[in-house]
């Protein structure tokens, strides 16, 4: 009872970390956005305007929610939750400090659920949640929305495999598939973690992780100057809302997958810093990678789609499987 007791509370604060911080990040992303366009973004709903994004939420929660009378309505209400529920799942399999921690005279693992295969089940979960956007389009039965979703299936096909096989070679350097494992082969100094032996590795990770998200400059499923907003074209409301938090919500968990695989996960860069509670560490990494997504997005512009099928076919995945192949040999070797 009391393992089932700390299970909860921890899947509570973890989900409400990660959720808490996504109104937060949409009101920075609107500063960035501000910075680099030289104005002032949000300034008026409160301080500096911080309350922004929760004026946002209650405006699409007080709209009609509108649903057209030639659309698949039980798909249509469906899809929205498709797209944001495996990131949920994914944030249990991520650690946020060392397991066997003492709290209050009990041993407990700061990690919800340690998966042996938990680098498949986010790869496996990852492949899921663009069913939300292909129901969307098909449900909709608007060509534009139906076009957006084919466009998001494409990008997830082509840039999934190289994703896949960039953690391929992570696996056989970690020799385990396990987050809590890959976390503690990176236990010392940041010249142990694994994005120095797998720069290669990352950097095609963090492109596809991109075009997963449909974050510019790989948006081309919601163009708005080719098919007005895609596969959102018919929603309206909360509903339309659901999907944005949910790329919101995508964006962190796939930054704290990153921090975690390559980049230490919960541990300092330096052993000395090990005072400094490792959620604290786990957090900023979030941060860093969240802000280096928002730079790209206001700083390239949008690829054609043909531009972005090449780099996916023609470049990434080449270059995984070249990865992949060094990777393994010089495991082999040594």
């Amino acid at each position: 009872m009391t393992d089932f007791i700390f299970l909860l509370i921890k899947a509570i604060l973890w989900v409400a970390v990660g959720v808490g911080m996504v109104p937060f990040i949409i009101y920075f992303e609107r500063k960035f956005a501000g910075f680099f366009q030289s104005r002032m973004g949000p300034t008026y709903a409160g301080p500096w305007g911080v309350l922004q994004s929760f004026g946002d939420m209650a405006k699409l929660l007080s709209k009609e929610d509108l649903i057209p009378d030639w659309a698949d309505k039980p798909v249509f209400r469906l899809a929205p939750y498709i797209l944001f529920v495996p990131a949920f799942i994914v944030m249990a399999l991520i650690p946020f400090g060392p397991m066997g921690v003492e709290i209050f005279g009990y041993t407990v693992d700061l990690v919800i659920a340690d998966f042996d295969a938990g680098v498949l089940l986010f790869l496996a979960l990852g492949t899921v949640a663009v069913y939300g956007i292909v129901f969307a389009g098909w449900a909709s039965n608007n060509h534009w929305s139906l076009l957006g979703s084919l466009r998001s299936g494409a990008q997830m096909v082509s840039y999934e495999i190289s994703m896949g096989l960039a953690l391929v070679g992570l696996i056989i350097l970690s020799g385990s598939l396990s987050f809590v494992d890959i976390v503690d082969g990176q236990a010392g100094n940041f010249w142990n973690w694994y994005f120095i032996p797998q720069i290669v590795g990352f950097v095609i990770f963090y492109v596809a992780s991109i075009a997963e998200l449909n974050r510019a400059p790989f948006d081309l499923a919601e163009a708005e100057q080719e098919l007005v907003a895609g596969h959102m074209t018919e929603y309206t409301g909360m509903r339309w809302g659901l999907f944005m938090f949910g790329e919101y919500v995508n964006m962190v968990v796939v930054s704290a997958v990153m921090a975690t695989l390559f980049f230490g996960g919960w541990r300092a860069p330096f052993e000395a810093l090990d005072f400094i509670p490792g959620f604290i560490w786990l957090v900023g990494k979030v941060l860093f990678f969240v802000f280096m997504y928002m730079w790209i997005r206001w700083t390239l512009p949008r690829y054609r789609y043909n531009q972005l099928m090449d780099i996916g076919w023609k470049i990434f995945l080449p270059l995984a499987i070249a990865n992949l192949a060094v990777t393994a040999l010089i495991v082999s070797v040594n």
